[in-house]
């Protein structure tokens, strides 16, 4: 069974970066080459939402509120991905978690927060 790990969250001062880690065991082999990655956020009293995707092949895309600003990315080797979070605002606040759905099931971590704040 997956198990996805984040790490990375904390306070981060408005305009500064950080950079949060997923990590995925119980992955069998090196198919983890093969998993679509993402990254969700959740703020209080708000839906969870999609921040950031990761094909198997590469492709990214992200949401319209953090488009030029976050960088989602993956070591196969390692069995991590990752996200670059610059210039953040306030609104980044929130919890984040990864998840991936290599087949029927759908994985999720346990989320680690950040909090934007001054």
């Amino acid at each position: 069974q997956v198990q996805l790990v984040e790490s990375g969250g904390g306070l981060v001062q408005p305009g500064g970066s950080l950079r949060l880690s997923c990590a995925a065991s119980g992955v069998s082999g090196s198919s983890f080459r093969w998993y679509d990655m993402r990254w969700y956020r959740q703020a209080p009293g708000k839906q969870r939402e999609l921040v950031a995707s990761i094909s198997s092949g590469g492709t990214t895309n992200y949401a319209d509120s953090v488009k030029g600003r976050f960088t989602i990315s993956r070591d196969n080797a390692k069995n991590t991905v990752y996200l670059q979070m610059n210039s953040v605002k306030p609104d980044d606040t929130a919890i984040y978690y990864c998840n991936t759905q290599p087949a029927v099931v759908l994985y999720w971590g346990q989320g680690t927060q950040v909090t934007v704040s001054s």
